[in-house]
């Protein structure tokens, strides 16, 4: 049996208005991402593969967790900001505040997913990318570790669990910056072994470092 397991990037800028701004890991971030890696190093069998998207954020992590990987495109953020400024052009719906998003994530995964919108690339392109990627990286017996970001787990979840954009968006919302998503290679197809997981942010102390954005 083999596995792929997705990481979720450190916490970037949270502050961010544009997806230039935010691609950067806060001080935060970089705490997590070393603590994700000291855990790892203490509790995983050895990878035959370590891949990362090409964004700062990813790069950071990486070295962050004290890793080295390869650079895959596939594995990049969908572009969430020039998706809002569709959403709020197509159907006047602004970009919200921190608090807001739980409301706003549905409302652009439908209209991005029904090619209302489409930002930097389309719903069928991010899928694609994503799907080729973990099919690609789906081998038995081969334990494969991807760096990526929050949207990249959500669409592996849409292609292993047939997700709906509304059940997608709602499975966005939770993950963790730098939390652990695993999928199983089976002769039968991939299966989700585990969602979620940040057993590195358990230590006393570290209540405050479970982040979402």
């Amino acid at each position: 049996m083999g596995e792929i397991v997705l990481v979720r990037h450190g916490q970037a800028n949270s502050h961010a208005t544009s997806e230039a701004d935010y691609d950067r890991l806060s001080e935060l971030g970089f705490e997590q991402a070393g603590w994700l890696g000291d855990w790892m190093r203490e509790n995983e069998a050895p990878f035959d593969a370590r891949l990362m998207g090409t964004l700062r954020r990813h790069r950071e992590t990486a070295r962050a967790m004290g890793i080295e990987a390869t650079a895959d495109p596939r594995l990049n953020e969908m572009d969430y900001f020039n998706l809002g400024q569709a959403l709020e052009s197509a159907h006047g719906v602004p970009m919200p505040g921190q608090d807001g998003f739980a409301a706003h994530v549905p409302q652009v995964m439908r209209a991005w997913h029904a090619a209302e919108i489409e930002g930097n690339e389309s719903f069928a392109a991010f899928e694609s990318r994503v799907t080729e990627i973990l099919t690609g990286a789906a081998e038995r017996g081969r334990r494969i570790l991807c760096v990526t970001s929050g949207g990249v787990v959500g669409m592996a979840l849409r292609h292993v669990l047939g997700l709906d954009p509304d059940r997608l968006a709602h499975v966005l919302m939770p993950i963790l910056n730098t939390s652990i998503h695993r999928f199983h290679v089976r002769p039968e197809g991939m299966i989700l072994s585990q969602f979620n997981a940040a057993p590195h942010l358990d230590a006393p102390g570290r209540a405050g470092a479970r982040t979402h954005y």
